[in-house]
């Protein structure tokens, strides 16, 4: 297929999904070094290999799926003209989102309650590293919560419709790519001790 192909309009819609599939992989290689980095270390001697991650954390996955779902259905209901449903369930995305982001900041709350810090003196290198993947992420979700304000504001000038999904669809994938890079983290945090 050639890209050069078809009209100005589809061949901007192709630069702007390679651009974000660009970006993708770069957030991908940023994670597979800090994970590395995390394998390399745990055969260092302070490792702590008895360190539980909180509840919380799962807690906060089952909310994060279920931004991907209400995201899914919101997309369905724009392509079949159902506006009231498709705002709900962008704004119930939105909600889920901060939801999120509640239980990752009371899951480093509980952390330290355990009297596990992430720098200075109390710190440990097994706190940092989580402190730094979570953060990282939750830097990608911040990125993430400013396209679904976009995505509403842009469903709510009624940009959207069955045909016209770009914008929606770039703001779906990077969303759900957040979505699955949490689900990689929080399964390599509880399985790889």
């Amino acid at each position: 297929m050639d890209l050069t192909q078809g009209s100005e309009k589809k061949k901007h819609g192709r630069a702007k999904k390679m651009m974000l599939w660009f970006g993708i992989i770069s957030m991908v290689m940023t994670f597979a070094g800090l994970t590395s980095a995390y394998v390399v270390s745990k055969n260092r001697p302070d490792w702590l290999s008895d360190f539980e991650l909180p509840i919380s954390f799962l807690w906060s996955t089952l909310v994060i799926m279920g931004s991907s779902l209400t995201l899914i259905l919101s997309k369905r209901m724009i392509i079949s003209g159902n506006r009231k449903n498709a705002s709900a369930f962008l704004i119930g995305t939105l909600i889920l989102a901060i939801l999120f982001v509640v239980f990752q900041f009371y899951s480093f709350s509980e952390i330290i309650q355990e009297g596990y810090y992430f720098t200075g003196s109390e710190s440990t290198i097994t706190t940092s590293f989580i402190y730094v993947l979570v953060l990282a992420h939750l830097a990608h979700l911040a990125i993430g919560i400013i396209v679904l304000l976009v995505l509403i504001y842009n469903h709510f000038k009624q940009e959207y419709k069955a045909g016209q999904m770009l914008g929606f669809e770039l703001g779906a994938t990077f969303w759900h790519f957040v979505d699955l890079l949490w689900l990689y983290l929080i399964f390599f945090l509880y399985f790889f001790r």
